[in-house]
């Protein structure tokens, strides 16, 4: 497992040449405008690389033991000298052309990163809105899936009804101790969190993993899992402590939320389930996340 042992062609079954014996992945860095209009970074190619003089995203061959955001975010770095600061990955698309695959990896940029080519594999990095990629002479692969990729560059707030998804889950006991088995679900959600989820209901079936941000929201005997200032973050988690009405809490969380996230109220509570889809979240209950733990 050497570094670069990655690299070098490969074919896939569709008769194609493919820079990458083990695949290939790439980083998308979006960052979204007060106007809710997504920036996506691209990188002009070198005339003498593979299909040089076209627009697409930073990346390349993947080394044996990485993995697609791993490897992403190491050609983020070896080719516009960005060095993770500021990104949040959100999920990974596969292109799968059969024995060869290139894998996207969705990341939120905080703002217009400043980015430079950092070797001699790009000419050029701009940040540029959808109208404007469709205006450039695009890489064949990059072309062919960003129709599909373009429909999921939207964050995913997934805000968790703690104490009816505790309940849902019926394990003896809880109610003994509410702030224990809310603990026990941050927990369990901070790690998939940091591993991902494999589908989010309702939503486009573009991406194979999605990272979605957490919101848990709990309440009563369960505050105390919070900080003392209401909200802090477990593994990547957000916890909000509600001062009273856990559902008014939520209301609240989904009416805070930007303008141009994907939100996702999990819930079993018909009455919450109205209040939020009339704000234009989705909903599901509690059995998909337990699923998915």
């Amino acid at each position: 497992m050497a570094a670069k042992d990655g690299d070098g062609w490969a074919q896939c079954d569709r008769g194609h040449r493919h820079w990458g014996v083990h695949g290939a992945s790439g980083l998308l860095a979006v960052h979204h405008d007060t106007a809710g209009t997504p920036h996506v970074l691209m990188q002009k190619r070198s005339m003498w690389s593979h299909h040089g003089g076209t627009w697409g995203l930073p990346g390349g061959a993947l080394d044996s033991h990485e993995d697609a955001v791993s490897g992403a975010l190491r050609e983020a770095r070896e080719e516009a000298a960005l060095n993770g600061e500021g990104l949040r990955v959100q999920g990974v698309y596969v292109d799968d052309h059969g024995g060869w695959s290139f894998q996207t990896v969705i990341a939120e940029a905080s703002g217009l990163l400043e980015a430079a080519p950092a070797n001699d594999e790009s000419t050029d990095l701009r940040w540029l809105t959808p109208d404007e990629i469709l205006a450039r002479n695009l890489h064949p692969g990059f072309a062919e899936t960003w129709p599909e990729i373009s429909r999921v560059l939207a964050p995913v707030l997934v805000i968790l009804d703690t104490a009816n998804i505790v309940g849902a889950r019926a394990e003896h006991g809880w109610w003994k101790d509410r702030a224990g088995a809310a603990a026990k679900l941050i927990s369990e959600v901070g790690a998939l969190g940091a591993g991902g989820v494999r589908a989010l209901p309702g939503g486009p079936a573009a991406l194979t993993r999605w990272f979605p941000r957490f919101a848990m929201v709990v309440e009563g005997a369960a505050r105390d899992v919070a900080s003392v200032s209401g909200v802090s973050v477990i593994s990547g988690v957000s916890v909000v402590a509600a001062p009273g009405s856990g559902d008014d809490a939520i209301v609240r969380a989904v009416r805070e939320a930007a303008p141009w996230e994907h939100v996702l109220v999990v819930t079993a509570d018909r009455g919450l389930r109205g209040r939020v889809t009339e704000l234009g979240a989705e909903v599901t209950g509690p059995r998909w996340l337990l699923s998915q733990l």
